[in-house]
């Protein structure tokens, strides 16, 4: 029952029995303070500052285990897929590559999406599979925008729906145009959004296949 915290960008905190997993580290150029977590793991989208600063995680064991492309990795009982994709939409020509993540955890399986800049291929879709927690970007700018978030989310079908990489007020430094997690609340058509600090995921509360996606938005707690 991995609990779920969100540390501002595209960074988040998974920490499950077998260990804690962090997504996307940022450094100081986002606006934030990630501060000093500690992890287990760290997954590495694609190598920009905002998305690699791996020495802002302090290390749970000697070492931290990074991951950091495309493949399949065991790591004390987590198992973490890479899949290729592009941070744009010209096969990573504009921006270079990016990595997808899906992690298996606590019998849950949670998909990191980095600075995804495209639409899934058929292959891209069958390699991340069935995924029950997915963090998506939703800012546009240098990823996908929030239309084309909600393409991808019916390409994926996941249970619940996280998203990341939007324009946050505490980023007035950020040099990249991102857009608020209110255009992306406006196109799911939501109509409360209660922000949430954490978030416990079960098999038990996931939502049914028979019921609608759940989307959450996060507090970041930085």
């Amino acid at each position: 029952m991995p609990d779920i915290q969100y540390l501002g960008h595209s960074c988040f905190r998974l920490r499950g029995r077998d260990g804690v997993v962090i997504c996307d580290p940022y450094d100081r150029s986002v606006g934030l303070d990630i501060g000093k977590p500690a992890a287990h793991i760290v997954t590495v989208s694609h190598q920009h500052p905002d998305h690699a600063n791996v020495a802002a995680v302090k290390p749970m064991r000697e070492r931290i285990f990074l991951i950091d492309g495309p493949g399949e990795y065991e790591v004390g009982g987590i198992s973490v897929t890479g899949v290729r994709t592009f941070h744009d939409k010209h096969k990573g020509a504009e921006r270079g590559g990016n990595t997808a993540y899906v992690i298996h955890m606590d019998d849950i399986v949670l998909c990191h999406l980095g600075d995804l800049g495209h639409e899934l291929t058929t292959h891209q879709i069958d390699e991340i599979g069935n995924v029950d927690v997915l963090f998506i970007p939703v800012g546009g700018d240098e990823t996908i925008g929030p239309a084309e978030a909600v393409s991808i989310i019916s390409q994926i079908e996941p249970r619940i729906v996280i998203p990341m990489h939007y324009a946050l007020n505490e980023q007035r430094s950020f040099e990249y145009d991102l857009a608020s997690i209110d255009k992306f609340v406006h196109e799911v058509g939501l109509k409360e959004v209660n922000p949430e600090e954490k978030l416990n995921v079960t098999s038990n509360n996931l939502p049914s296949e028979a019921e609608e996606t759940r989307f959450v938005i996060m507090k970041p707690s930085t």
